[in-house]
């Protein structure tokens, strides 16, 4: 089941940075009393009540403006309107009702999406509750004060978050078949491979970066398998600030990411390896997807017998915390090596979802064990007992051990490439808790 999408939406200034890192439980967003100072839309985990979702932070809408930052923020707003689950309308008691709140309001009722709206800065409920009932007036519900620098009311809307999702059932049915999110900034050729692959033209194309307009689904049969092919959508406008238009397309990429069983990172062989597509591998890796890097353009690229390995050890450099990803060189319009990419996918979807024997697992940590011993503390040393699989996609181990504070980060990478050794799981994260066990297990 994908994790749902919640987005902070208002005009500038009235706290939704403030909130953002009040939930999020630490400082992401810049936070200043000028409005529109939130440049990027930001996303952070969140878990209430042992529900988790994605929550979007986004910019000020201003919705008259001629000025090219904001309706830049407007138009990631809508994208974050687009995209999320359930909306949380924040306002501002101090400032009360305003035009851009009712223009605001007006947006959210043609969005057809659930809304939650919030006052802000209600510090004292017996001083501002008054003030809080002008609010109805907006005509989209029940305001519920809050205030987001004292943390006073989340609890209540956190509660009103979660009644919405559960109106709406987010549970896709039950599809078996693997979903393959394509990722990566804007005009790297995502659109282009999909096409490649279909064979038709299904995705909007052009040098233009963003101008792929929404997520589209693809039905795709290949060598008798079928796959759910996620594309992921750039900007709706085609005027472009240099280094803001990419940031926008984070929004979407965390909604296909989340969705997906395994994603093709695509990179601009001529452009190189950059800090975004760095931003959206992690992205990835934390949600525990299994990736492939396809390298694309490279009959755009001069060769020599040394150009591949070479990109390739750059590649690995600066995404040095995928190291398991696969790499692969690609060209969308010509098609080359569009067949190897199955190749590709097919194992690393089997290695996603791979499962190992207890009993064969514990051959490996007591043969790692003995191979290399564990360190020790003041005297104390680490105690693997056991190891088991508890999940997979990504596969996911346990390890008992005498106390967890004496295993070293470094010796658990230690059992991970044992494992990795013995299993391959070429393509996917691993992901190894470490739990206590006392006694002579």
């Amino acid at each position: 089941m994908s994790r749902p999408i919640v987005a902070i939406v208002g005009r500038p200034n009235v706290g939704k940075s403030t909130l953002f890192n009040a939930l999020a439980g630490q400082k992401i967003a810049i936070v200043q009393d000028t409005p529109g100072v939130t440049r990027d839309r930001l996303y952070a985990e969140i878990t209430w009540l042992d529900k988790q979702f994605s929550l979007i932070d986004t910019g000020g809408i201003e919705m008259n403006t001629d000025d090219v930052i904001m309706s830049h923020m407007r138009a990631q707003a809508e994208i974050a309107i687009d995209t999320a689950n359930v909306i949380i309308f924040m306002t501002d008691v101090k400032q009360g009702v305003t035009d851009a709140d009712y223009h605001v309001a007006d947006m959210l009722r043609k969005s057809g999406k659930p809304v939650i709206l919030v006052v802000n800065k209600v510090d004292n409920k017996d001083k501002f509750s008054a003030d809080v009932y002008e609010f109805y007036n907006l005509g989209i519900g029940d305001p519920i004060p809050i205030s987001a620098s004292a943390k006073l009311g989340l609890g209540d809307m956190l509660d009103c978050v979660l009644g919405e999702l559960e109106k709406y059932n987010l549970e896709e049915e039950e599809d078996e078949r693997p979903k393959v999110a394509i990722i990566g900034k804007p005009n790297v050729g995502k659109s282009s491979l999909i096409n490649k692959i279909v064979g038709e033209n299904r995705v909007i194309v052009s040098d233009i970066a963003g101008t792929t307009r929404d997520a589209i689904d693809t039905d795709v049969v290949w060598n008798g398998k079928e796959f759910v092919f996620i594309d992921t959508a750039g900007l709706r406008r085609k005027n472009k600030i240099k280094g803001e238009i990419e940031r926008y397309s984070i929004i979407r990429t965390v909604a296909a990411i989340e969705r997906a069983d395994i994603v093709i990172l695509m990179i601009d062989a001529i452009e190189g390896v950059t800090e975004q597509d760095a931003k959206i591998a992690g992205i990835a890796h934390d949600r525990g997807k299994g990736m492939i890097i396809a390298v694309n353009k490279w009959d755009a690229v001069e060769k020599d017998t040394h150009t591949a390995n070479k990109f390739t050890e750059k590649v690995k450099s600066i995404l040095s915390f995928v190291p398991y990803a696969q790499v692969i060189y690609i060209s969308a319009l010509t098609g080359q090596r569009v067949y190897k990419l199955f190749e590709i996918l097919e194992a690393v979807i089997q290695n996603h979802q791979l499962r190992v024997a207890t009993g064969v697992l514990n051959e490996i940590l007591t043969e790692a064990v003995a191979m290399q011993q564990p360190p020790t503390d003041k005297g104390k040393r680490l105690k693997l007992f056991y190891i088991t699989q508890v999940s997979i996609k990504p596969p996911t181990f346990v390890i008992f051990v005498n106390d967890k504070k004496l295993m070293h980060f470094s010796y658990e990478r230690y059992i991970e490439n044992k494992i990795r050794e013995a299993f391959g799981f070429a393509g996917t994260p691993i992901k190894i808790f470490i739990r206590e066990r006392k006694g002579k297990e």
